[in-house]
């Protein structure tokens, strides 16, 4: 044949040389016509050439309709033929028209691709592998679309050669075209398009559970070979796409499936033609997948074979399937109607292959549909994998490792693992598949796997394959916690970024998905709309699930005791109150137990009748035949057993149907006999036990006359019957299986007991047998109630909280899990999956902040690396210190405590690692040896290297060799206990092990510290502080691994920001401090030199004003030097605070607080030399560096005048002292001049500081605020509280000092910084003032309890009073503009002068009072000598009662009797009484009283020179208010006097004690004369001064009156008078005695005033004596009769009678 073969068109050039081919191949005389037509198109080609018409209708490209008929006509006839010679050409031919786009169309009838198809199962192989290329290649062809019928023909073929032909390589191609085709049919259908991209079929991976054994060779080759050429010949051709219509037309008629069954086609919904043909595939292959065989051809192995094919096809379609089956609700729909029930169906068969194949569709359904499929995966489930996993005695092994496989992949998607807790545990009205069914349950399942059978149990299992098990459990567990894990980071991330959730979108997998799914699944997005609401915050599933295990508690208990469960159900508001609620719960609630339902609603009391009343009440019989609702009524609960109840309950029942059907029966009566026949006749007929039945005619008879005497129609009651005998009236959960009954309660719990009948269905040999069709329908009509319950809702979760709860409930398991395997596994393989395991768990325990859960993991591998026993080590415990090296430093900033246990391993770890070296113990660095020792320690510094020769038997050696717990922290060293060899050897062998950690990793640990974050490093500053403590307190073997690391990473992380600097600090300050008082004194140098190279560092950065990182810095330095008890810590902190402030000068700032407190602790140390050497670094700061001390806060000043003050009472040098206070003069100076930089105000300081006064503001050198105050207090205060120094220099030096501060620059000072100083400074220098008077206050008590007084000592002597008085006076004076507002102050400091005891001291007072007043003189103003005057009043009148209380005190005394008739005190001198006759308590105390009387006499008679020196300063000046407190100042002072003196029992008491102890008396009757004189003179100088206020004040009238009391009190003392002796009529007889010594000695004092009083009346003007005559003449007359008075009282008397009273007579 010539090139030109078949003309020009391009259909002609390939028909051409097939049709040639077939002329030569085929038999003329048999196929003549084939012959015949093979020539004619021949011919006809050649005449033809390509349309230009692309639209036109012909199924050939490029020729018209009839042309393109003709043309394929012997094509059709070969086919026909029969002959396998004359076929390939034929089909060779097809493939090329299919493959290069010339035959085009929508193909859905007879044709090609039907001779085709029919050309299969000739027997040849050939032909058949042309026909699987032609069939392929005709789908493929995006030219040609195979429509309904044709493409199911196409698929049945492919099904007949896989079945039917005896070539394994056959076999192997037309499943993998079936594959190819579905990868074809439904990437078309998701897209709805004929234009997709198309990925080409693994025959590899289809291989995976079947069809191995048909590999001959390179089979496998060959069929991927063949599915590429033929994928690729399609691609690529210029032919246009077929246009397909776009909706499917009704009556598409029907489709054959297989064998003559016949499915109809699906009439139009809606869906484009393409879907519709991809619905119709994926419904025909679910129901090929559940054809079962018959019970005559059981052993039916091409129908077994077909159903696996059938389920391989699905999981092709369901792993490479896209949204639309999620987001189209009829291809959902279509895999619960059809999918699912093959699955129930198959899932009862024990074929491996068929189990592996569910396992794999179950996976593809949960990983890519679970969204839709909520019910649906809650019962396969258990189903499928919990079944398998949770039998460990006697398990399949390939079943239990495809279950395993299952669970691997399954923990492999994070998104699986959260959204089932969520949509289940978290799920009220779900079962709990995520505790009971899924995760938790799985877990435990992995578990018991990973634990292997029980010790002593039975078990089919071979080593081998426990051990493979338990391998693939642990590396389960290690999935699933590794996919928390990333599903937890992934949303950190998410988070961190504000990613919104709609980024969590569908993933697109077109050219990336393959067959097994393991790779490009589609995650299952497509959830709930409400999953973007708040619903997806962990807390509020939390919440949901906290209230499902409440509610599931009270459906517990309800099932053992149903009132006690209404009643917690209702009291935790699970359910509501009323009868009616809780008729709603028992009747819509699942995992109720029946039978508790009907008791309960059968009993008598109040609540449960009502209840059972709601309940029936609930049901609507309306219209409904009496049979069917008594079924309808019983199928919720069963029947209780007590005829009673049952009687209560049917009464009811009958009640509410005749209500609902009025016309039914007569009366309700009827209907409850007749309920209860029927009840009767349900037990009767269906209970095996009852052996004659009841018959219809009894049933019949036994209800006549029960409606109201009639009788029913028989036709009724025998269909009644025959309903009931058919059909047993049961309830919705009774099957035809029997259960065990726990499992039943608990599986009904759950809505899982047909479940769980159907999987335990038993089989002896594995046969295609069908599964229970009773419950299959259960379990359809289960799925069918629930698709539209609300529970079907699938939620999601961004929150990681979630996460936290998954762990609580899993943890435990796990970490069972991996530990048991650490401990009793050495596989290499196996303990590597454990420790990542444990790596991952850590990690997210650790993220989580679950610290219990982290300490356990942390702690479990911890305990692992047997670093606390290297005896005992293996390469396991090796895996183990890496693991937690690189748990350090991957989950370092979530470690938190469990740092500790990283660093105590790192620390033995370091410690074995000096041991294998032969370095020397850092013990023998820290003995407090002698010299001797410490030379041998030098020749011998190190061990013979350990690894070299291990027959040293060195204690610390020993000791680790021997080993320890975990937990101790020391070994104890047992040196009497040597090691063998052999030990000593294994503990070299297993050093070697560690040598695969290098010491870089290690320090990498410690290194990468600076890139913890600031939560982090605090808590691992923490930690390393506590291992480090715990290294240098052991005993034996102390250590300093820590230590140093403490000191590197305190380095590394010295730059961090400043807040977290200062909590890092915080920490390591403690722990300095710690360590510094250690009783090691070599471990305390250490420490503290180490602190000191870090604060030279840390010097080293400047400091910003107003900071205090420096002072936190220094404190461990401030505290230790407080604190320690070695002189050598406290000399060496001192020489290191003095060699870093000197050094570092201009960098100190907030460190200078530090500084002084340092100096101020070493200023009171009790060593001279700490003292002179801080003092002499103290002087160089003030003297050279004072501008830098308050450069950044005024605080620091106060500190600055603290030390100096501290060692201003330095007891080893006064000059050290005398200098502190010079210095502190030096600081008032600098203050005065304006030397410091003040920064900034401080807002702490003291609060005496006061703001501005303007008014006194001129003059100064700068404004008064609160930083000046805040300089100038603590100076002034210091110097203040320096004065009561016990030591006379240091006092009087700050006194004067401090004054002189005061008086020279005072004048900077405003009023309210005066007051400030006043209150804070210069009167507390005066507080021993009241502090004396407490004493004595103090001292009265205790004398009145008998007990001797102490009388109290003053620190001040009298001239250091004086100094003090003197320099207030003159400071008050200087300033008094300023502060006069303290006069009533100065004036009480004063009078306290007055009031002293001492008698210097008041006489201080006096003199500086009235100095005061002096030097003040006219500045004072009205009210101001009001107040000094007051004062003085105070005081007069504030000394009284406590003197009084002092003599009380002899009130209990006793004394001797003395007698009425001999009142001369003389005469006690002869009663015979001598010093033993009163004791020494009584002469003590005496003489405390006499003591204290003399000084209050004192002190009264200063106060009365102070009144009158001020009187007569300004005499004519005062006010009658002043001159009204002047009087009674005198007149309580005068009253006081004589009181006292009337006092006579108690004079006499202490005349004879003072005789006894040899000291003066009391000057009672010199007191009582000088207040009266004063009194006298006061007033007499009053009425001459300042005549207008006495008289207006009738001075006059009480200066008579004060005449009068005093000749009064005269001629008491002179016995003429006697107070007690009442006036009478009759005549007394008078005898005339003579006065005793002491009388005499009385009235010669008294006479003087009895002198002045006489003048004072004598000077009365004639009208005022002549007033007051009447009032004293009685006085006069008794001074004439009076035979014992003076001769002045005579002469004065004469001259009254003569100049005065003489006149007046005279004028009479």
């Amino acid at each position: 044949m010539s090139m030109s073969l078949g003309g020009s068109s391009r259909a002609g050039r390939v028909l051409g040389p097939s049709l040639d081919k077939i002329i030569k191949n085929v038999a003329w005389r048999k196929h003549s016509q084939l012959v015949a037509a093979c020539k004619s198109v021949l011919d006809k080609l050649e005449t033809l050439s390509d349309s230009s018409d692309p639209n036109s209708s012909s199924p050939v490209f490029g020729l018209s309709l009839s042309d393109a008929e003709f043309v394929l006509q012997p094509l059709l006839l070969a086919l026909d033929s029969g002959s396998a010679k004359v076929m390939e050409p034929a089909l060779e031919c097809s493939f090329k028209l299919y493959s290069l786009g010339l035959i085009r169309g929508v193909i859905d009838g007879k044709g090609m691709i039907e001779a085709v198809c029919k050309s299969a199962g000739t027997g040849d192989d050939g032909v058949d592998l042309a026909v699987l290329k032609v069939l392929l290649s005709a789908v493929r062809s995006s030219c040609v679309y195979i429509r309904g019928e044709c493409l199911v023909h196409i698929v049945k073929t492919c099904y007949n050669v896989y079945l039917g032909s005896v070539s394994g390589t056959n076999q192997i191609c037309a499943k993998a075209v079936l594959a190819q085709i579905m990868l074809i049919v439904f990437a078309r259908m998701e897209e709805d398009s004929m234009e997709v991209s198309i990925r080409t079929v693994s025959v590899n991976e289809l291989l995976e559970f079947t069809d191995r054994n048909l590999n001959e060779g390179n089979s496998i080759q060959i069929v991927q070979s063949f599915i590429y050429e033929v994928m690729e010949a399609s691609e690529g051709n210029a032919s246009p796409v077929v246009e397909v219509p776009r909706a499917a037309s009704k009556g598409d008629g029907k489709t054959e499936v297989d064998n003559g069954e016949v499915e109809n086609g699906t009439e139009s919904s809606g869906e484009s033609v393409i879907r519709e043909d991809g619905f119709l595939i994926f419904k025909n292959l679910c129901k090929l997948s559940m054809k079962f065989s018959s019970q005559e051809q059981s052993d039916d192995l091409i129908l077994l074979r077909g159903k696996i094919l059938s389920l391989e096809l699905l999981k092709v379609v369901m792993n490479n399937g896209g949204s639309i089956w999620r987001t189209n609700e009829r291809f959902l729909s279509a895999i619960k109607q059809f999918l699912c029930l093959s699955l129930l169906k198959n899932s009862a068969l024990s074929v491996m292959t068929i189990f592996q194949l569910l396992c794999s569709i179950f996976m593809s359904l949960l990983s890519k549909y679970r969204s839709g499929l909520k019910e649906e995966i809650g019962i396969f489930f258990p189903m499928l994998i919990l079944r398998v996993l949770e039998n460990v005695l006697q398990p399949s092994f390939l079943q239990k490792m495809t279950v395993l496989n299952i669970l691997e992949k399954m923990s492999c998607d994070s998104h699986i693992i959260i959204d089932i807790f969520v949509n289940y545990d978290c799920d009220v009205n779900a079962p709990n598949i995520f505790e009971r069914l899924d995760i938790c349950r799985t877990v435990n399942g992995l578990l018991k796997t990973a634990l292997g059978p029980p010790s002593g149990s039975t078990t089919t299992l071979s080593p081998f394959q426990d051990l493979t098990f338990r391998l693939e459990s642990v590396k389960c567990l290690v999935s699933i916690i590794k996919s928390m894990g990333a599903w937890m980071d992934q949303q950190l991330i998410i988070g961190d970024f504000s990613t919104p959730k709609s980024s969590e979108s569908e993933i697109s997998t077109e050219n990336h998905a393959i067959i097994n799914g393991e790779e490009g699944t589609i995650p299952d997005y497509e959830l709930h709309p409400e999953t973007n609401s708040g619903l997806s915050d962990a807390a509020a599933f939390e919440q949901r699930r906290a209230y499902k295990i409440e509610f599931q508690k009270g459906i517990s208990l309800f099932n053992r005791k149903p009132s006690k469960g209404i009643e917690f159900l209702i009291s935790s508001k699970k359910i509501g109150g009323s009868p009616e609620e809780v008729a709603s719960f028992l009747k819509n609630t699942a995992g109720l137990n029946e039978t508790v339902i009907g008791d309960y609603l059968g009993e008598r009391e109040d609540f449960s009748l009502k209840v059972m009343h709601a309940y029936v009440d609930s049901f609507n019989f309306e219209a409904m035949d009496f049979g069917e609702a008594i079924r309808f009524f019983l199928r919720g609960f069963r029947l209780p057993g007590e005829a009673q109840k049952i009687d209560r309950i049917m009464e009811k029942f009958a009640e509410r149907y005749c209500k609902c059907n009025p016309n039914s029966f007569t009366s309700a009566d009827t209907a409850y006999v007749l309920a209860y026949s029927v009840i009767m006749l349900n037990t009767d007929a269906h209970n095996n036990m009852v052996k004659d039945k009841m018959t219809k005619a009894d049933f019949i008879r036994n209800n006549r006359g029960i409606d109201d005497g009639k009788d029913l129609p028989e036709e009724y009651l025998g269909t009644l019957y025959d309903n009931i005998v058919k059909n047993e009236i049961k309830m919705n959960a009774d099957s035809s299986v029997p259960q065990n009954k726990q499992a039943n309660s608990f599986n009904k719990l759950l809505g899982l007991d047909g479940i769980f009948n159907l999987v335990n269905w038993k089989q002896t040999e594995e046969k295609p047998l069908g599964a229970n069709g009773l419950l299959i329908k259960d379990i359809q009509e289960q799925f069918k109630a629930k698709s539209g319950k609300s529970e079907s809702v699938y939620y999601a979760v961004t929150d990681v909280a979630i996460l936290r709860f998954m762990v609580e409930a899993c943890w435990g398991p796990m970490l069972a899990a991996f530990s048991v395997t650490l401990d009793q596994s050495d596989d290499k393989v196996g303990t590597s999956q454990c420790l990542q395991g444990i790596r991952h768990a850590v990690h997210v325990t650790a993220v989580m902040g679950m610290q219990t859960q982290r300490d356990a993991f942390v702690t479990t591998v911890a305990k692992f690396t047997f670093l606390h026993c290297v005896a005992d080590m293996k390469q396991k415990n090796a895996d183990a210190v890496k693991a937690i090296i690189s748990i350090a430093i991957e989950d370092g900033n979530y470690l938190q405590e469990a740092w500790e246990h990283i660093l105590t391993c790192l620390s033995r770890f370091e410690h074995l690692q000096l041991l294998g070296e032969g370095a020397p113990t850092d013990a023998s660095f820290f003995t407090t040896s002698n010299i001797e020792a410490d030379e041998k320690t030098h020749k011998s510094a190190g061990y013979p290297s350990l690894k070299r020769k291990g027959t040293l038997q060195n204690p610390a050696v020993v000791a680790v060799v021997r080993g320890g717990s975990y937990d101790s922290t020391t070994l104890a060293v047992n040196t009497s206990n040597l090691v063998t060899s052999e030990q000593m050897n294994n503990f070299i062998l297993n050093l070697n092990l560690l040598d695969q950690i290098g010491s870089f990793e290690l320090n990498h640990i410690f290194a990468l510290s600076q890139r913890l974050n600031s939560e982090a490093i605090v808590a691992f500053v923490k930690a390393l502080c506590k291992v480090s403590m715990s290294e240098l307190q052991s005993p034996t073997d102390p250590r300093v691994f820590s230590l140093t690391k403490i000191v590197e990473i305190a380095h590394y992380n010295m730059n961090r920001i400043r807040l977290v600097w200062s909590r890092i600090w915080t920490v390591l300050s403690d722990f300095f401090v710690s360590v510094g008082l250690s009783e090691n004194l070599s471990v305390a140098i250490f420490v503290m030199d180490s602190l000191r190279q870090l604060a030279m560092k840390f010097l080293e950065r400047e400091e910003l004003a107003n900071y205090n990182f420096q002072n936190e810095f220094l404190r461990p330095f401030v505290i230790v030097m407080q604190k320690s008890n070695s002189t050598e810590i406290r000399e060496l902190i001192v020489r290191c605070i003095s060699q870093m402030v000197l050094s570092r000068v201009n960098n100190v700032k907030s460190g200078w607080k530090s500084v002084f407190m340092v100096f101020t602790a070493a200023a009171a140390d009790e060593r001279k030399n700490i003292v002179l050497l801080a003092f002499e670094t103290m002087e160089k700061i003030v003297r050279e560096y004072f501008p830098y001390i308050t450069e950044t806060e005024t605080t620091i000043f106060t500190d600055c005048v603290r030390c100096l003050i501290t060692f201003t009472n330095s007891r080893f040098n006064s000059d050290v002292s005398l200098n502190a206070i010079a210095f502190l003069r030096f600081c008032a100076v600098k203050l005065a001049e304006g030397g410091l930089v003040c920064n900034e105000s401080n807002a702490e300081g003291d609060s005496c500081s006061a703001p501005v006064d303007k008014d006194a503001s001129d003059g100064q050198l700068f404004t008064d605020r609160e930083d000046h105050a805040s300089y100038w207090i603590p100076l002034l205060t210091g110097l203040s509280k320096l004065t009561s120094d016990p030591r006379s220099a240091i006092r009087k030096s700050s006194l004067e000092v401090l004054f002189n501060i005061l008086k020279d620059h005072g004048h900077l000072f405003s009023r309210t910084f005066w007051a400030g100083v006043f209150s804070l400074v210069v009167f507390p220098i005066f507080n021993f003032v009241s502090d004396k008077e407490g004493a004595d206050s103090n001292n009265d008590e205790v004398l009145q309890a008998s007990r001797p007084p102490h009388p109290d000592v003053s620190a001040w002597d009298s001239e250091t009073s004086a100094i003090a008085a003197q320099c207030l006076v003159d400071l008050f004076v200087s300033f008094f503009n300023v502060l006069r507002s303290q006069l009533l102050a100065v004036v009480s400091i004063l009078t306290g002068f007055i009031s002293s005891p001492a008698q210097a001291s008041a006489s201080t007072g006096v003199t500086k009072l009235v100095r005061l007043v002096d030097d003040l003189g006219s500045r004072l103003s009205e009210d101001e000598w009001k107040t000094i005057f007051i004062a003085l009043k105070e005081v007069t009148v504030s000394t009284l009662p406590r003197f009084s209380k002092v003599i009380t005190i002899m009130d209990g005394m006793e004394v001797p009797e003395v007698s009425q008739a001999s009142p001369d005190l003389e005469t006690l001198s002869d009663s015979g009484l001598n010093n033993n006759d009163i004791g020494d308590d009584t002469l003590q105390t005496a003489s405390y009283v006499v003591s204290r009387m003399k000084s209050h006499i004192a002190m009264q008679l200063l106060i009365i020179q102070v009144v009158t020196d001020i009187y007569k300063i300004r005499r004519q000046s005062f006010s009658a208010y002043i001159i009204t407190i002047l009087i009674e100042i005198f007149s309580t002072i005068a009253s006081h006097a004589h009181q006292l003196n009337s006092e006579k029992v108690l004079l006499m008491k202490l005349q004879k004690a003072c005789s006894i102890l040899e000291i003066s008396e009391p000057p009672v009757v010199h007191f009582e004369n000088e207040s009266y004189q004063n009194y006298l003179n006061f007033l007499q100088h009053l009425i001459m001064d300042n005549s207008s206020v006495a008289e207006e004040l009738n001075i006059e009238q009480q200066l008579v009156g004060i005449c009068e009391k005093i000749l009064q009190i005269y001629l008491n003392c002179t016995g003429l008078h006697n107070p007690s002796q009442k006036q009478s009529s009759q005549p007394v007889l008078h005898w005339i005695l003579p006065l005793g010594s002491a009388q005499k000695e009385e009235m010669a004092a008294r006479t003087s005033i009895a002198v002045s009083a006489l003048q004072v009346l004598g000077s009365l003007g004639t009208d005022s004596f002549s007033k007051y005559i009447s009032q004293f003449f009685p006085l006069l007359v008794d001074l004439v009769r009076c035979e014992h008075s003076s001769g002045d009282v005579q002469r004065v008397l004469c001259y009254i009678f003569q100049s005065c009273i003489g006149p007046i007579i005279m004028k009479l």
